[in-house]
């Protein structure tokens, strides 16, 4: 097993379009790495560049101790799952995890009793003798992910597998896959434009938009510290709640609210333009929530009880943020509803309240978690420190 690292990798195509932007990532030996972001962000370029299926047009990729930058695939040792899985149509399940094996011309006394060790740990054993058209797309996702497995690479690499799959079974193969990489310990890239899926995965993710990586960190500090506004608006399901706001003292005003900041917050006693954001998870039923937390009332336009959670989606009196880098987040969404630009004249805002709690008719009073407020700067979209533990952006 190997780490990955890459130095000021650029990736430039002769149109001048620039698919990787100086990307400098350090990934470690053993660990789960997912690169996320919009279509077209430069993540699957990455990718291929670090298989070596793309030349890069500057910087330095190292696998282990070696540059493999000039190096060719076949060199790098490692294994690739891709989205169409790409097996054998005439060969079975068992020919199909041995065939790289027999390429590397391996003792078939050896090779067969690792295709039966890899089949045992994938849940195969009994499809060993059906061939790919005989599989359900699960089975031949695990019969792909086997085949990569069974060489014992230095690194996988892997470009949206699961996207073809129905949405319960990616569920059930995210699991799988979690508990796989607990297992084998190797190393682990992986592509996705779902950011459920990255959160889900990653033991770290890096955020893409435009060729740039936008922050590298763990699902929850991306959740809970987004360095900009892209990340804020990108990572969560449902999305950050955004809206303009003004610092005034110790308080954030908008659209008739009024809010504290957190005690000893560094943007207290400044008057200023920010962008307030606010996820739906920060909410809460105000019959139960802390009696120290702000009260709203809001009357929905919209109400979807999940079972375990309730969504409100309601309008407030003020514009949505229409920034760039906003607009860029809501049209990734996998699942995008729209609700960012739900409205021309009032932003759309979504609370996801405890949905055990009956709701009344007409409007609801909910307590906002003040503490968990965040400010981008409107120019830059440069996160502020809000808390005093927090500290802004270089």
């Amino acid at each position: 097993m190997s780490g990955i690292r890459l130095d000021d990798v650029t990736k430039r195509y002769p149109n001048g379009v620039r698919a990787v932007d100086d990307v400098t990532l350090d990934i470690a030996d053993g660990e789960f790495m997912v690169l996320v972001g919009p279509s077209g962000c430069g993540k699957t370029t990455l990718l291929r560049s670090i298989a070596g299926l793309e030349d890069v047009t500057a910087g330095t990729i190292w696998i282990g101790d070696t540059d493999v930058t000039e190096k060719t695939p076949q060199q790098r040792d490692i294994a690739m799952v891709f989205q169409n899985y790409a097996l054998y149509p005439h060969m079975t399940v068992a020919d199909n995890l041995a065939y790289g094996l027999k390429l590397r011309r391996m003792p078939k006394g050896e090779r067969d009793a690792r295709v039966r060790d890899i089949a045992g740990k994938l849940g195969l054993d009994e499809l060993l003798g059906r061939k790919p058209s005989a599989l359900s797309g699960g089975q031949r996702q695990r019969v792909a992910m086997g085949r990569a497995i069974v060489r014992e690479p230095k690194a996988f690499l892997m470009d949206e597998p699961l996207s073809n799959l129905d949405a319960k079974l990616r569920v059930s193969m995210r699991a799988e896959l979690a508990r796989l990489h607990e297992r084998l310990g190797v190393t682990t890239v992986y592509v996705t434009h779902d950011q459920v899926e990255a959160m889900t995965l990653g033991e770290r993710v890096a955020v893409m938009r435009d060729g740039v990586l936008q922050q590298v960190d763990t699902p929850q500090n991306l959740f809970n510290r987004p360095r900009n506004l892209f990340v804020a608006a990108f990572i969560g399901s449902p999305a950050m709640n955004l809206i303009e706001a003004k610092i005034d003292g110790g308080r954030v005003r908008f659209a008739g609210i009024d809010l504290p900041l957190p005690g000893g917050s560094p943007l207290a006693g400044q008057e200023r333009r920010v962008i307030l954001g606010l996820r739906p998870s920060d909410f809460e039923h105000a019959a139960g929530a802390d009696p120290d937390w702000p009260r709203i009332r809001v009357k929905p336009d919209v109400v979807e009880q999940l079972g375990s959670e309730t969504l409100l989606i309601f309008g407030v009196d003020a514009p949505p943020v229409m920034a760039d880098a906003v607009r860029a987040a809501a049209e990734a969404y996998s699942d995008d509803d729209g609700r960012l630009f739900a409205g021309e004249e009032r932003a759309m805002f979504t609370a996801s309240v405890d949905g055990k709690r009956p709701l009344g008719s007409g409007e609801v009073e909910l307590a906002v978690d003040f503490t968990a407020l965040h400010c981008f700067d409107p120019e830059t979209g440069d996160a502020l420190a809000v808390r005093r533990d927090a500290q802004p952006v270089a």
